[in-house]
């Protein structure tokens, strides 16, 4: 269990460490081809010290890595502030983020794929602007307008990896809580079930409801999220959100554990049709 940046470090240094491998050198040759000591090599790769974005395209380089995308997610993971598109308009907020929020949209911004359980709040992607101020107040005690307006602007340009070509596919289990809970009052909350019904239809987005009646489950240790990434799955990690800080999960046995216990939660969920005519009455009602 790490943090963000130590999580990042060390997958990074795996991932080239699997690349040279491919490309039939030893740490001694590639350090070579680069002009470093053995050592440093070494170093990257284990996780042990961090790299600069520029190391990382000498390294790139010398193992012949034309994947632009692999190239642009490991340079990422370097700390790059390179690339276009999506990627990096983060970095615009760093005096109002806190290093674990930037890892994580960083992280967002380049997975293929996203699943989510949440319990108590509907996913930061699916937010209204209403819903996502009401939520940001309640959670950041002491905030003044101008700092408020600039984290709801962050959830909400979070939400173009949903719009980008390709998109980021997400998966949402959705506790029942999560529909009940009105935030915002009603009129917010009336709002957001509209918009998670927008959502559902979404080709790229599969939506389900778990019910109440589905009594006690996995899922009531709390809310997590898994990344996955087209490109390598060893980059692949579950993120736990806690109230100051965030725990990434890297091991495969826990990435595993994850996996089986998010396949479980969509088994005892509503269908994504059933899911989508329960909100829909949860509006008809309101």
């Amino acid at each position: 269990m790490q943090n963000g940046p130590a999580v990042r470090r060390r997958k990074l240094g795996a991932e080239l460490r699997a690349l040279r491998a491919v490309a039939g050198l030893t740490s001694g040759e590639a350090a070579r081809m680069v002009g470093w000591h053995q050592s440093k090599v070494s170093r990257i790769e284990t996780g042990a010290s961090g790299v600069k974005p520029a190391d990382v395209r000498l390294l790139l380089d010398a193992y012949g890595v034309t994947d632009s995308q692999l190239r642009e997610l490991l340079m990422v993971l370097a700390g790059s502030d390179e690339g276009g598109g999506r990627h990096h308009w983060w970095h615009a907020y760093r005096g109002i983020l806190p290093p674990t929020y930037r890892d994580f949209i960083s992280l967002e911004s380049q997975a293929s794929a996203m699943r989510t359980l949440e319990t108590s709040v509907v996913p930061g992607l699916l937010q209204t602007p209403e819903y996502a101020r009401a939520v940001t107040r309640a959670a950041v005690d002491g905030l003044d307008d101008e700092r408020l307006d600039a984290l709801v602007e962050v959830r909400l340009a979070r939400q173009d990896v949903l719009r980008a070509d390709p998109p980021l596919e997400l998966a949402a289990v959705l506790d029942e809580a999560v529909l009940h809970r009105e935030i915002g009052g009603p009129d917010v909350m009336a709002r957001q079930l509209e918009r998670l019904m927008e959502a559902a239809r979404l080709p790229q987005v599969r939506l389900q409801v778990l019910p109440f009646t589905a009594g006690a489950h996995v899922g009531v240790t709390g809310p997590f999220v898994i990344f996955s990434f087209s490109r390598t799955s060893d980059l692949d990690v579950v993120v736990l959100d806690h109230l100051t800080s965030s725990l990434y999960l890297e091991r495969k046995e826990d990435l595993q554990a994850y996996t089986e216990a998010f396949n479980a939660l969509q088994v005892h969920a509503l269908s994504p049709e059933e899911s989508l005519d329960y909100i829909a009455g949860k509006v008809d009602g309101a």
